[in-house]
């Protein structure tokens, strides 16, 4: 069974939003990456006033539903506007079950991220499907070895 996440993406004030909704809903953030974290890649650098922002972070809200977040920069910032910048994250229990998933939802949309395995583990991509719908899929490969 799949489980659906809700996805927020910021104008550089994540980490700064993420402590609120930590005072709201209480916990601890399962994971906190920046951009600095990231391997390097000459096609695209890192300017240093982003390197400190949040690549991503989740915060556990029930143990079904996870709140997740990043900020946004470089040329993604530039199509990031306040109420475009709620994705849905799907969860996958198969490296399969993902591929259908996300080419389904691909299909007559945006591809934004081909899906692929990711530096962090996990068999990911990105798209926007016909109706305008942001949607990241996920599956995490650690999970089966």
């Amino acid at each position: 069974m799949a489980t659906i996440n809700p996805y927020l993406t910021f104008l550089g004030n994540c980490e700064e939003a993420f402590n609120f909704y930590k005072s709201v809903f209480g916990g601890e953030f399962n994971y906190v990456g920046r951009f600095a974290d990231m391997p390097e890649d000459p096609k695209y650098p890192m300017p240093d006033e982003d390197k400190n922002k949040i690549m991503h972070i989740g915060l556990p809200i029930s143990k079904e539903t996870m709140l997740m977040g990043s900020d946004t920069g470089g040329e993604w910032a530039k199509q990031t506007q306040i109420g475009n910048n709620i994705a849905i994250s799907i969860n996958t229990e198969s490296k399969a079950e993902a591929d259908r998933i996300f080419n389904a939802l691909a299909d007559g949309g945006n591809i934004t991220m081909p899906i692929a395995s990711t530096f962090w583990g996990d068999y990911f991509g990105m798209c926007t499907d016909k109706f305008q719908i942001n949607w990241m899929v996920s599956f995490n490969e650690k999970s089966q070895k």
